[in-house]
């Protein structure tokens, strides 16, 4: 019998439904306290078969409330199937179920937001709001799960549904303390960002349980072609980062009667005077200028090695893509042409060489700035990023020289004298721009020397007494 009420609830038959009643009136009953993990209703529920639904909610309204052997209710399944019309009428007979959750801690409006069931979610939030403010085991909301799973018509939905019952759900923040701002730039999302900004009751520069804001979760992610960007959006906001906002969580409190302990840690991370013996000590504020710089010559580097490892396999002019060993005449080839090689190699040999000359160098030198940032070596300091900036340089430098021999030789004889006219301006100025930057860091350089050994005095120091020196090994001053 029980086979039976199942294979009619696959098939949505509401006649064999009524036969099966009529030979056992209390199957539907039997149903409930069998060991079967799903009820008939489960199975119409998730089938979409809405008239074998309606029918056995009016014969037995209380399969709305059972569970089977995930925690899952049969809303639940309608919900993440997309079944509006199910939803609405479970929802009818029972609106508790749509707080219920199941064994991975879900609700139905959960199940909507991550299959992105917007009709469903729209109808489980106007039935129960209270189903907006369920959370799961790591305290996210639905909208969180838009989010995360990249819902952005959804997660519209949601924010015009939820609004009018509770304007502070947007700023719920999960358990590591991050709002769904938060979760979209770590997921580097725009499309939502951008949303999000424009959401009213945002706290846009709400912090996490690490005291970041949006802007800082952008800095601390992997790097991306995206990242300029998002930056772009949230400044242009009113986004700002922890340190902008002046949250500062002090580890210690300084005692009137004792000096505290300063470490080399606190004194590259202190931005703020701090009163020693009644006199202020000044801390040169801490710039993350090699962290950044690391990360733009990652990007940059890994850029120009792809673009120039698909120079070197696709040359100007193409490659041969059958071997000729006759000519026309049926004369053998001086030079026998084989498939694969490129063709500017047998046209322009001079050209050629120039060609992979620059390429190959624009390539060595962006894979050998690649090597030196993921080698492990000590090579934080600012000599050394100075060392890797001057390779960077020639890696450019070498690309536009490869971007120029192509394009000579793939335009036509009669276009050729006017470009000869606009790379003579045009590799002329590049020089000029390259001998600025290098003249700009010399001089830096030189000044960062003198400073360094003393010969130049920052006017904090000649001002103020200088700071007592830190040792090596953290020692009390």
């Amino acid at each position: 019998m029980e086979k039976r009420l199942l294979d009619a609830a696959m098939e949505g038959d509401i006649k064999s439904l009524h036969g099966l009643l009529q030979e056992d009136p209390l199957i539907l009953h039997r149903s409930m306290v069998s060991c079967v993990s799903e009820t008939p209703l489960h199975v119409s529920s998730m089938l979409g078969h809405v008239n074998f639904v309606q029918e056995l909610l009016s014969l037995n309204p209380e399969l709305a409330s059972e569970l089977d052997s995930h925690g899952c209710s049969a809303l639940h399944l309608a919900a993440a199937k997309g079944h509006v019309e199910i939803v609405k009428e479970l929802v009818k007979v029972d609106p508790g179920t749509c707080t219920v959750r199941n064994e991975d801690g879900k609700t139905p409006l959960h199940l909507a937001a991550i299959k992105g069931k917007v009709e469903v979610a729209r109808v489980l939030v106007r039935a129960c709001p209270e189903s907006a403010r369920a959370v799961t085991e790591r305290d996210e909301t639905a909208l969180h799960l838009c989010v995360g799973n990249n819902r952005l018509v959804g997660l519209k939905s949601l924010i015009e549904e939820i609004w009018k019952n509770d304007d502070q759900l947007l700023n719920w923040k999960d358990c590591d303390g991050n709002t769904v701002l938060h979760l979209a730039v770590a997921k580097k999302q725009i499309e939502i960002i951008k949303f999000l900004l424009t959401s009213r009751g945002l706290d846009i520069n709400a912090t996490n349980k690490n005291g970041f804001t949006a802007l800082d979760t952008l800095r601390q992610s992997p790097r991306d072609l995206r990242d300029m960007e998002i930056e772009c959006i949230l400044k242009d906001a009113g986004v700002l980062s922890a340190k902008d906002l002046h949250i500062i969580t002090p580890d210690w409190h300084p005692s009137p009667t004792k000096v505290p302990r300063i470490t080399k840690s606190m004194v590259s991370n202190v931005s703020t005077e701090r009163s020693i013996s009644g006199k202020p000590l000044m801390v040169h504020k801490h710039t993350d200028w090699l962290g950044r710089k690391r990360s733009a010559l990652m990007v940059v580097a890994s850029l120009i090695a792809t673009v120039a490892f698909q120079s070197a396999i696709t040359p100007p002019g193409g490659v041969w893509q059958a071997d000729e060993h006759f000519d026309k005449a049926g004369n053998p080839l001086k030079y026998p042409l084989k498939a694969g090689t490129a063709v500017m190699a047998y046209s322009q040999k001079t050209e050629y060489g120039q060609f992979m000359i620059f390429n190959t160098l624009a390539f060595l030198a962006s894979l050998s700035i690649i090597l030196l940032l993921v080698s492990g070596l000590p090579i934080r300091r600012r000599r050394w990023m100075w060392l890797q900036m001057v390779i960077m340089w020639i890696a450019i430098t070498a690309q536009v020289l490869t971007y120029f021999i192509s394009l000579r030789y793939m335009s036509p004889e009669s276009a050729k004298g006017m470009l000869h006219d606009v790379t003579q301006i045009s590799v002329l100025t590049w020089l000029c721009l390259m001998l600025v930057v290098f003249i700009g860091n010399v001089v830096r350089m030189n000044l960062w020397i003198l400073r360094k050994y003393g010969y130049i005095k920052e006017k904090e120091q000649e001002q103020e007494p200088p700071p007592a020196e830190v040792n090596d090994d953290d020692e009390d001053i």
